[in-house]
């Protein structure tokens, strides 16, 4: 399992490396590998080091960040419900932050709360606090059966979706904020974001990895995995707390960026097999380079135009979604 892993991590390692290169060569000014080379290790001319420093780098990085968050929480989700399309939105942690997000540009808090950071620090707390509502609907006598925690997510995705709705019908002159920030973009986020985001990304991934082996054990059913040493209801609390907080530290930097969560663990778990082991890890570097080129096409595609995030990620995400569920999914059921 070491040497796959090994094999697996250092070819992925390549790939988003090239393709961290070729993301920060392309753009509305083109410029070559050479000089992307030289901007980066300290020469290059004026006008090359302000867009790849100050204006593409800072982007990117925000993007492996937001991608490797989704996916691994996307795989945090599949592995604790026992089901591999599962959603890392599906307990309503994106509607959650919407409202806290919705409310801020609402009622214009941006300047009166925490500057620039108002909307992450609210979404990002209103995004928590939807978890553990949801949490607290699905118990019962202590424990939390799969079935009753998402139908608890769906029944609260509904609830917030329809205060969502009533905030954009008040929203009047900031109705196409609230519906952009929705919608996902990477636009204009400078590398304060990424400092805002990288300490949940790093202690959620190194508690999510951990869990590697109770994840293979959960896949026998929770019984099973109960003999076999696992502690279950504390694994399940564990994997869906860090998973939602990922999600959540995810969304309150981007807006909401459907599909990645599902699709990107779907796919390494064709590639490599069940083994969560390397599932999650892979996971890592799958979103990364999926939002990395999402967004290069969000704003490659229709220049001078910026197609949203989200908008591409959906665009890309539904109909390979809709390939993998047709022929390599059968069996599965939501």
């Amino acid at each position: 399992m070491k040497k796959k892993l090994v094999l697996y991590v250092g070819g992925a390692t390549l790939l988003l490396f090239f393709s961290i290169i070729l993301s920060l060569s392309i753009g509305s000014s083109m410029i070559p590998i050479t000089g992307v080379w030289s901007t980066l290790f300290g020469g290059g001319d004026e006008v090359s080091r302000a867009i790849i420093l100050q204006v593409r780098l800072p982007r990117i990085v925000l993007a492996i960040l937001v991608g490797s968050a989704l996916a691994v929480a996307g795989a945090g989700f599949q592995g604790v419900l026992r089901n591999p399309l599962a959603d890392p939105y599906i307990l309503g942690v994106s509607s959650g932050a919407s409202v806290g997000a919705a409310f801020i540009i609402l009622f214009s808090l941006q300047s009166t709360l925490f500057g620039k950071y108002s909307i992450p620090i609210v979404a990002f707390i209103a995004g928590v606090f939807t978890l553990f509502f949801v949490i607290f609907i699905a118990k019962k006598s202590g424990q939390m059966k799969k079935e009753t925690l998402i139908l608890s997510g769906v029944i609260v995705q509904a609830f917030l979706g329809s205060i969502i709705s009533l905030m954009v019908s008040m929203s009047g002159t900031v109705l196409n904020e609230i519906i952009f920030w929705m919608m996902g973009s990477l636009t204009l986020k400078g590398w304060e974001y990424s400092q805002i985001m990288a300490p949940y990304l790093l202690i959620g991934i190194v508690i999510i990895l951990s869990q590697g082996r109770a994840l293979n054990l959960f896949t026998l059913g929770e019984r099973s995995a109960l003999h076999l040493g696992v502690q279950v209801e504390r694994t399940k609390m564990i994997v869906l707390v860090t998973s939602t907080l990922l999600t959540a530290s995810a969304v309150s930097v981007s807006g909401v960026i459907g599909f990645v969560g599902l699709v990107v663990p779907h796919l390494i778990r064709l590639i490599v097999g069940p083994d969560y082991r390397l599932i999650l890890p892979l996971s890592i570097f799958g979103g990364s380079i999926y939002v990395l080129w999402a967004d290069t096409i969000a704003r490659m595609a229709l220049m001078p135009k910026e197609i949203p995030l989200g908008v591409v990620t959906s665009l890309l995400g539904a109909p390979f979604f809709a390939y993998l569920l047709k022929k390599g999914s059968k069996g599965v059921h939501l």
